[in-house]
């Protein structure tokens, strides 16, 4: 009797335990996090899911390297997909690339497919060059799963990258059809759409994809970019201001966006362009 009344008060406690670590993980207190999975994997060494919140709040951290042990732990005794990713992923943080990707390759060859760990393969490869093996990584994944979203983004923005648009453009459209008025995929979309001299098709997503995310200043930039393309330089200027505005990384592409267009301005210094972009006036 004691015996099973102890059991299941140990379980309760370490489904409390957990629920505050998810809490606290989602509110970005990771020290807390970490102690509560922490506690919970002391006690039950094969819990998957508190040595995935503690690799989880470990890599939020910056500390790789002291997610790897308990992740491998855990995932030698589980054969568990996602916490085999999240250990790759704490490998390829902490330097151990090549320990990495054999980790992915072996997770990916799991069957049924783990997309997670196709996507972080894909990444990894395309990290080092190797942008066919991403590329053929992606599509082995998509011939089993075709509707993910973020699959599809992933191998639109590799074959973006090697400036395979047709390629890119048809990966995006499929993306876009499964999920309409993505502002992420509207926005790549438009990147295209810009490159290829489609400045109205471009701006009508732009338009789309920041009434979804104003704050986002590549892409209101972008779309600065292309309303100074079709001629409307002041409204295209307003929006770079915008863009710039508390995104100082932004200034280099501010400057190609002025002096690029047909329409567009040149500066000599750096400085007269940040003074230009911070004057509300204009």
């Amino acid at each position: 009797m004691k015996l099973s009344m102890v059991k299941p008060a140990r379980h309760s406690r370490s489904g409390e335990l957990l629920e505050r670590a998810t809490l606290a993980l989602r509110m970005n207190r990771l020290g807390e996090a970490e102690q509560l999975a922490s506690e919970v994997l002391r006690a039950e060494r094969g819990n998957v899911l508190a040595a995935s919140l503690l690799g989880q709040s470990l890599l939020a951290q910056n500390r790789p390297g002291e997610a790897i042990t308990p992740l491998e732990k855990a995932a030698r005794r589980s054969s568990d997909p996602p916490l085999e990713t999240l250990l790759a992923i704490a490998l390829a943080s902490s330097g151990q690339r090549d320990a990495a990707l054999a980790q992915l390759r072996k997770t990916t060859a799991r069957r049924p497919f783990f997309p997670p760990a196709f996507r972080e393969l894909a990444s990894q490869l395309a990290k080092s060059g190797e942008n066919e093996q991403a590329i053929a990584t992606l599509e082995t994944c998509l011939a089993q799963t075709p509707d993910l979203v973020e699959l599809q983004m992933d191998l639109g923005a590799l074959h973006l990258g090697r400036n395979e648009r047709i390629r890119a453009r048809a990966a995006l459209t499929k993306a876009l059809a499964v999920a309409p008025g993505r502002p992420d995929v509207l926005a790549l979309l438009a990147r295209i759409m810009l490159l290829d001299g489609e400045y109205a098709s471009a701006a009508d997503a732009y338009r789309q994809a920041l009434a979804e995310r104003p704050d986002d200043g590549m892409t209101r930039a972008e779309f600065a970019v292309c309303l100074m393309e079709m001629g409307q330089r002041d409204c295209g200027e307003a929006n770079l201001r915008a863009a710039m505005r508390d995104r100082p990384q932004l200034l280099f592409f501010a400057i190609h966006s002025l002096a690029a267009p047909r329409h567009g301005r040149f500066f000599l210094r750096p400085s007269a362009v940040t003074k230009f972009l911070q004057d509300e006036t204009r």
